[in-house]
Protein backbone atom coordinates (compact mmCIF):
# COMPACT_ATOMS: atom_id res chain seq x y z
CA UNK A 1 0.00 0.00 0.00
CA UNK A 2 0.67 3.69 -0.51
CA UNK A 3 0.56 6.65 1.49
CA UNK A 4 -1.46 9.45 -0.86
CA UNK A 5 -2.60 12.86 0.54
CA UNK A 6 -5.12 14.96 -0.92
CA UNK A 7 -4.25 17.92 -2.82
CA UNK A 8 -6.77 18.74 -5.06
CA UNK A 9 -10.76 19.17 -5.22
CA UNK A 10 -13.06 19.77 -7.72
CA UNK A 11 -16.28 20.35 -8.01
CA UNK A 12 -18.72 19.87 -11.79
CA UNK A 13 -22.15 21.02 -12.36
CA UNK A 14 -23.31 17.63 -12.10
CA UNK A 15 -22.94 17.76 -8.50
CA UNK A 16 -19.80 15.40 -8.20
CA UNK A 17 -16.97 16.12 -6.48
CA UNK A 18 -13.22 15.12 -7.94
CA UNK A 19 -11.01 14.76 -4.90
CA UNK A 20 -7.01 13.92 -6.10
CA UNK A 21 -4.37 12.45 -4.04
CA UNK A 22 -0.94 12.32 -4.15
CA UNK A 23 2.52 10.88 -2.99
CA UNK A 24 4.60 13.21 -1.26
CA UNK A 25 7.04 13.60 -4.23
CA UNK A 26 4.31 14.68 -6.51
CA UNK A 27 5.05 11.67 -8.82
CA UNK A 28 1.83 9.51 -8.45
CA UNK A 29 -1.79 10.51 -8.23
CA UNK A 30 -4.88 8.78 -7.13
CA UNK A 31 -8.64 9.91 -8.26
CA UNK A 32 -11.52 9.28 -6.70
CA UNK A 33 -15.13 10.52 -7.50
CA UNK A 34 -18.44 11.38 -4.84
CA UNK A 35 -21.48 12.58 -4.56
CA UNK A 36 -21.44 16.09 -3.31
CA UNK A 37 -24.21 15.19 -1.27
CA UNK A 38 -21.78 12.81 0.44
CA UNK A 39 -19.73 15.38 1.63
CA UNK A 40 -22.84 16.71 3.73
CA UNK A 41 -24.50 13.44 4.56
CA UNK A 42 -20.66 11.28 4.85
CA UNK A 43 -17.74 11.13 7.20
CA UNK A 44 -16.30 13.83 5.24
CA UNK A 45 -13.18 13.71 3.20
CA UNK A 46 -9.84 12.30 4.99
CA UNK A 47 -6.44 14.00 4.75
CA UNK A 48 -4.40 11.22 2.94
CA UNK A 49 -5.37 7.61 2.20
CA UNK A 50 -3.35 4.06 2.00
CA UNK A 51 -3.95 2.80 -1.45
CA UNK A 52 -2.87 -0.25 -3.52
CA UNK A 53 0.00 0.54 -6.14
CA UNK A 54 -2.54 -0.29 -9.15
CA UNK A 55 -4.35 2.08 -8.10
CA UNK A 56 -2.05 5.05 -8.80
CA UNK A 57 -1.45 6.79 -12.02
CA UNK A 58 1.00 9.45 -13.08
CA UNK A 59 1.01 12.91 -12.75
CA UNK A 60 0.56 15.38 -15.60
CA UNK A 61 4.24 17.43 -15.69
CA UNK A 62 2.81 20.59 -15.55
CA UNK A 63 1.10 19.28 -11.75
CA UNK A 64 4.00 17.52 -10.39
CA UNK A 65 5.69 20.52 -7.85
CA UNK A 66 2.51 21.51 -7.07
CA UNK A 67 1.21 18.28 -6.19
CA UNK A 68 4.27 17.58 -4.10
CA UNK A 69 4.10 20.74 -1.91
CA UNK A 70 -0.24 20.06 -0.72
CA UNK A 71 1.08 16.77 0.27
CA UNK A 72 4.25 17.16 2.12
CA UNK A 73 2.04 20.22 3.60
CA UNK A 74 -0.80 18.07 4.44
CA UNK A 75 1.85 14.83 5.65
CA UNK A 76 3.05 17.93 8.04
CA UNK A 77 0.01 19.11 9.62
CA UNK A 78 -2.70 15.92 9.08
CA UNK A 79 -3.18 12.26 10.38
CA UNK A 80 -4.09 10.22 7.19
CA UNK A 81 -7.83 9.82 8.77
CA UNK A 82 -7.77 13.66 9.69
CA UNK A 83 -11.13 15.05 8.48
CA UNK A 84 -10.28 17.64 6.41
Amino acid sequence: MTTVWLVDRQFDSKGLVRLTYATEDGKRIHTKELAEQRLVTGGGITAGREVDETALGETPADEVERFATEASKMAADHDLDDTV
